[in-house]
């Protein structure tokens, strides 16, 4: 099977349930596997090979920090929403609280496949019920007031946890700071943010260098591709929030899956919780 123009950056969605589905013990989610299909299998095949073959067991350690993280905040009455911008076809609905209730976005492709899918699965009594609210948006052009608009509709006055996984490497700084400028209109004092993003050192390494050239090379198909690394100072320097935690990959494994080792250079992100102000 030829991969090269076979994927697109939404599609790496399906990549990252797969991720997920492969270490399950460690990331907790046994839905992800309803999302397989060999297309995905061979892409994954190919970008082990060519990148990094650590990034099923990263990406399940990722998801299991964040999943922890909002269980926790559920169980001290912090928060009654979940909002998860660039949702892909995560199932963090189906394994919390069924009182939490969840608005999912992402691109309108996206979650036009993902409702089809999860209505199925429903009918197939595959998934439990949830609340689960659904609103396309692209992050690139102007949707802040429509979408404040959807998710005021939906969340009234209620506390929120917003996560934002796997999103803020594909845009620039000034989308970036334009989402979390949102993030501050949409929640209330002691609302938390859920954020992952590398930093700039990241780009030095040999695995990052691979990275880069196998999106030009498979993905974009273009020798301009334009990604974003930041610093825990960006984060430090949000005035509408405070940066209450920091982990990245090596701390994550050591208290979720100690007994395993990495035996390869791996993508190291680094994952942050914040409040607001």
């Amino acid at each position: 099977m030829s991969i090269k123009k076979s994927i697109e950056i939404h599609e790496t969605a399906f990549v990252t349930s797969a991720y997920r589905a492969s270490y399950e013990s460690i990331s907790k989610d046994y839905y992800a596997k309803l999302w397989r299909n060999p297309k995905t299998t061979a892409w994954i095949k190919n970008y082990s090979k060519s990148v990094s073959s650590e990034e099923a067991f990263t990406h399940s350690l990722r998801n299991r920090y964040f999943l922890e993280k909002i269980k926790e905040s559920v169980q001290n009455n912090k928060i009654d929403l979940l909002i998860n911008f660039g949702s892909g076809f995560s199932m963090y609905p189906y394994f919390l609280n069924e009182n939490l209730t969840h608005i999912e976005i992402d691109k309108p492709d996206i979650i036009a496949y993902k409702k089809d899918r999860i209505s199925d699965f429903l009918a197939d009594y595959k998934l439990p019920k949830r609340e689960v609210h659904y609103i396309s948006s692209d992050f690139s052009k102007d949707y802040e007031m429509p979408l404040l608009y959807e998710i005021n509709k939906i969340k009234a006055n209620r506390s929120s946890f917003i996560l934002i996984e796997g999103v803020l490497f594909f845009l620039n700084r000034k989308e970036t700071l334009r989402l979390f400028d949102l993030f501050s209109k949409i929640q209330k004092k002691n609302d938390l943010v859920g954020s992952v993003s590398f930093q700039d050192q990241m780009e030095e390494t040999e695995t990052f260098k691979k990275l880069i050239k196998f999106f030009k090379e498979q993905v974009v198909l273009s020798d301009h591709f334009e990604y974003q690394t930041i610093n825990d100072g960006f984060y430090n320097g949000l005035k509408n929030y405070t940066l209450v935690d920091q982990q990245d990959y090596f701390s994550i494994k050591a208290k979720y899956a100690p007994e395993k080792s990495f035996t390869e250079e791996i993508l190291n992100e680094n994952l942050y919780i914040l409040t607001k102000n």
